[in-house]
């Protein structure tokens, strides 16, 4: 595959932007391919090669590339103005479809992407409870905020800087960590410091190091011990949100908590974040409350229109049962080729969600840090060169998407019977 127009564009790019790329896990060595467009479940780039994409916008694109119903509505907006500064009438409709479909939300709040939506709901916790701690889960990634970057996943994960220079320590000394699956770690965590624990923040299916997914009865433990606590458990649905069904991870295990955080999916490719959460903890947030949050962008008319457009679609074509089942079946047969070529390599994922692991299946972050990311790198390129496009760490998740055809998962798993041997 020829990519010497990217070559030469990343050459400039290096100059001009730190790292040649706009985010860390885009890097790919030694220099990653641009994208001219991108349609379905294909990517093509500058120097027109085809890609079959399983990275979908790092998690958004549940429907595919340029899905026609979330295009017409747009363009439809657009003719009315894309940005007012006011109230519109769209906020008030998509938070009505939010708080339907999410029986633990009562009100929200629209903010620009996942990282603000899980900054403003630490702080809505912190204020409703007059507390100052909160803990997170190792490995767990909820946007670059000071206070989060502390082992996350993701690009930090990804670079072995679990945490990021700049940060000062007095910005994190509030910040309590725990594995994931241990539940004792974190009744102990909750135990020792109850008078100061605001809230729990995670990942239900940790996105950013998998996916790894919980063990049986685990969500309803943490659950337990933060309700007999009073500790605010908030629910990181920015990835799993409208992914696993409609209500997310908390519909799909069946959980309760008092805040959750979703994007993604939800914007339909477009930026956006929400807040949202029992009512009394969300009158806490300015101007109803004293705790501050705002944003320019807060409540864009075009991705209102475009989440619309989303969950009306999400009804309509039944994406769930699709997507959900392809990828019980692309599960089980990755799982048969790592079988018979004799890896002791193991496949993980749950709903449109998977990954092969290269070494043992883990239960939290530090397992999952002893898989051979040395072989993993070598395969990305390969499955590259074949035209698949696979999120370029271990540490990052493969989403499926209503526009993978048949003929698509057959040539992938083509490709991953021939790479991984």
């Amino acid at each position: 595959m020829g990519t010497e127009k990217s070559r030469k564009l990343f050459d400039e790019a290096k100059k001009l932007l730190p790292g040649g790329v706009s985010s860390p896990v885009r890097a790919i060595k030694p220099y990653p391919f641009y994208t001219k467009r991108a349609n379905g479940s294909k990517l093509t780039d500058i120097d027109g090669n085809e890609y079959i994409d399983y990275v979908m916008g790092y998690g958004p694109l549940l429907l595919g590339h340029n899905h026609p119903a979330i295009k017409e509505a747009v363009i439809k907006q657009l003719d009315d103005g894309w940005l007012y500064g006011t109230p519109t009438e769209l906020e008030v409709s998509l938070a009505n479809e939010i708080i339907k479909i999410y029986k633990s939300i009562d009100m929200v709040r629209f903010v620009s992407t996942g990282t603000e939506a899980t900054m403003g709901a630490l702080r809505a916790a912190r204020g409703f409870t007059g507390k100052n701690k909160f803990i997170k889960i190792e490995g767990g990634f909820h946007g670059a905020h000071d206070a989060a970057l502390v082992k996350a996943g993701s690009g930090a994960t990804t670079l072995g800087t679990p945490d990021s220079a700049g940060v000062p320590k007095d910005f994190t000394k509030n910040t309590l960590q725990v594995p994931y699956n241990d539940i004792e770690a974190m009744t102990e965590a909750i135990e020792a410091y109850k008078d100061d624990v605001a809230a729990v923040i995670m990942e239900p299916v940790l996105g950013n190091i998998g996916p790894i997914l919980p063990k049986k009865g685990y969500l309803n433990d943490v659950r337990a011990v933060t309700k007999e606590n009073d500790v605010v458990l908030i629910l990181d649905e920015v990835i799993t949100g409208f992914r696993l069904a409609m209500g997310g991870a908390q519909e799909y295990y069946g959980i309760t908590p008092d805040m959750t955080t979703l994007g993604k999916i939800l914007g339909g490719g477009f930026h956006i974040g929400v807040i949202g959460g029992k009512r009394e903890i969300m009158e806490k947030i300015s101007p109803a409350g004293p705790v501050y949050q705002a944003g320019t962008f807060n409540g864009s008319p075009v991705s209102m229109t475009a989440g619309l457009a989303m969950i009306k679609t999400l009804k309509k074509e039944k994406v769930h049962g699709k997507v959900n089942s392809a990828g019980d079946s692309l599960r089980s047969e990755l799982s048969d080729i790592i079988t018979d070529i004799g890896l002791d390599y193991n496949v993980s994922g749950v709903g449109s969600m998977f990954k092969v692991f290269f070494g043992d299946m883990p239960s939290n972050y530090q397992e999952a840090l002893k898989c051979d990311t040395a072989k993993f790198n070598v395969f990305f390129k390969k499955m590259l060169d074949d035209g698949i496009f696979l999120p370029p760490s271990q540490f990052e998740t493969n989403f499926l998407s209503l526009a993978h055809s048949k003929d698509d998962i057959e040539k992938t798993l083509k490709a991953y019977q021939r790479n991984l041997k």
